[in-house]
């Protein structure tokens, strides 16, 4: 068993890893707060782009309306933007995402390359072997649309360059403070899902006519707004990201201080038993250095007699 010395100075050393874990946890509860505000800002204006979207993509013949609506005959290339965080500490966050990556484009059936987001994923995807087109790391803690405006661009820019034939974003979707998701949705060619729950309960809640007029030309709205939009996807998963993040870092530093707590009494109760049994054993030396002084005393005085 440790020396009770040994055990006050474990004790010290859990009680300050304690603190800092305490203190990671009100960081990132600041954090969230302000992801979660910023994710909420943006939510209705990407549905809303997703609607008017929804609207002209869904016209007769959209496979010519654009080239990023238009699926290729045969897919050679996959391209994969993953988005993670830069830092660790937020229990299996980073590693939740990639591991869903690998299982999804692992042993997929054509060529897969990625664009990381976040310095986490990227080093994960490189020891394990996957070419990394791209890197955006160290992105603004509260990023805006123009910091992240260019990882869209070079997804565009790499499907109408022939580079790649499907365009995929991997992000973790927000839920609540306890639950995130690992999320695929398929980003160029445009796919116009609206059976998603976000999309139906803005549209029950935001009725509009189903008639719409355009000015300029259609053409040139698509060729504005398709780009957009894409960058648009990309930066709403970055928000969702941030705030799951956030969230699981808050939750892995509340879980590591409960934890330290918990640890610092079962050593407190393993060092009062210790230096317990060093008093009683110092007690136990006392007594029997008295009796042998007794003894010896006896003796002396028995040769004195």
């Amino acid at each position: 068993m440790a020396s009770a010395r040994e055990m006050r100075l474990r004790i010290r050393s859990v009680k300050n890893i304690s603190q800092v874990t305490r203190a990671l946890q009100a960081v990132s509860a600041s954090k969230v707060r302000k992801a979660i505000a910023a994710l909420m800002g943006t939510r209705p204006y990407a549905t809303k782009a997703w609607q008017v979207l929804t609207h002209v993509a869904g016209q007769p013949g959209r496979d010519t309306l654009h080239p990023l609506l238009t699926a290729r005959a045969t897919v050679r290339k996959t391209l994969v933007v993953a988005i993670s965080g830069d830092r660790g500490l937020a229990g299996a966050y980073n590693s939740n995402l990639i591991r869903f990556v690998l299982k999804k484009f692992g042993n997929y059936s054509n060529p897969v390359n990625y664009i990381a987001v976040g310095r986490k994923g990227r080093d994960l995807l490189i020891r394990r072997h996957n070419n990394v087109i791209a890197d955006f790391s160290n992105l603004p803690p509260a990023p805006t649309f123009a910091d992240v405006s260019a990882i869209g661009r070079l997804a565009v820019d790499e499907f109408l360059s022939g580079n790649a034939d499907e365009v995929f974003l991997v992000y973790t979707d927000f839920v609540n403070m306890v639950r995130q998701d690992s999320t695929v949705k398929k980003l160029l060619p445009l796919e116009v899902d609206t059976t998603t729950e976000r999309v139906e309960n803005y549209e029950n809640s935001h009725r509009i006519p189903a008639a719409y007029q355009y000015e300029p030309a259609e053409g040139e709205i698509l060729d504005e707004i398709i780009p957009r939009f894409t960058a648009l996807q990309v930066y709403q998963a970055i928000l969702e990201s941030l705030a799951s993040e956030h969230a699981a870092r808050m939750v892995s530093m509340r879980n590591a201080t409960d934890n330290a707590n918990e640890l610092i009494s079962s050593l407190q109760l393993q060092y009062n038993k210790v230096r317990q049994q060093t008093i009683t054993s110092d007690m136990l030396d006392i007594a029997g250095g008295a009796e042998a002084l007794a003894q010896a005393n006896i003796h002396s005085g028995g040769e004195n007699g």
